[in-house]
């Protein structure tokens, strides 16, 4: 089971909260599940270079938030506050295409900083991406990352992979480094994941990451929700 369910679905209720977070009725269910995957598609591109590390969505009547956990909130914010009014004007410009009367909704776009980004598994593997598709030997670029991880404190244990044709040869295969531990079947353990693709000349190469934070008993996952 620990190589087909993803670590921070599996979670979802008992550590792990939604990344949207509302509630509508049965018309206005698909409507709202579209604007919210092209969004995140649009913000994903839009803000490729600036670490993003989480998008949330939360909605009410006539209320429409969007948080932005990035390492780089001066870059999305701009000079003045410029690029984040620019921002809210695309998101909006985007959903309107969806919900018709969709001006009547008020649109609040937050940024918040994310600390020690080395920790946050997003955040490492679009570092890895970009150096992939620079040609940087796969095996440094593994090594590397993976110390940067553990010399923070609050990291127990962190997994790498990479699967395609690396540095160009002509069978694809799977590369992983582990240093630690990562208990994918324990409950209570924080397990940050995600998966991206690197784009490269002779083909596509997949990242995975798995890092893990220790355990959590208790309160401590209302806690550590109410902290983000």
């Amino acid at each position: 089971m620990g190589q087909k369910v993803n670590p921070v679905v599996f979670r979802i209720g008992h550590s792990e909260d939604w990344k949207s977070r509302w509630y509508y009725n049965k018309k206005a269910y698909r409507n709202f599940l579209r604007q919210d995957i092209r969004l995140r598609e649009f913000l994903a591109k839009k803000l490729a270079k600036t670490g993003v590390e989480r998008i949330e969505i939360e909605r009410s009547a006539n209320l429409m938030k969007v948080i932005i956990r990035t390492a780089r909130p001066g870059i999305i914010i701009g000079r003045g506050g410029g690029g984040i009014e620019q921002l809210k004007e695309d998101i909006k410009r985007l959903i309107s295409k969806e919900i018709s009367g969709i001006g009547k909704t008020e649109i609040r776009l937050e940024v918040e900083e994310v600390k020690s980004p080395e920790s946050h598994a997003s955040i490492v593997a679009q570092n890895i991406v970009e150096q992939i598709e620079r040609r940087i030997p796969y095996r440094r670029v593994l090594k590397q990352s993976i110390d940067k991880i553990m010399q923070i404190k609050t990291v127990e244990g962190v997994k790498i992979m990479i699967k395609g044709r690396l540095g160009g040869a002509e069978i694809a295969r799977t590369e992983w480094l582990l240093k630690g531990k990562i208990p994918l079947q324990t409950l209570r353990a924080k397990i940050d994941y995600t998966c991206l693709t690197a784009y490269t000349t002779y083909g596509t190469v997949g990242i995975k990451v798995w890092i893990y934070k220790g355990e959590l008993f208790g309160n401590e996952n209302i806690k550590m929700q109410n902290a983000k």
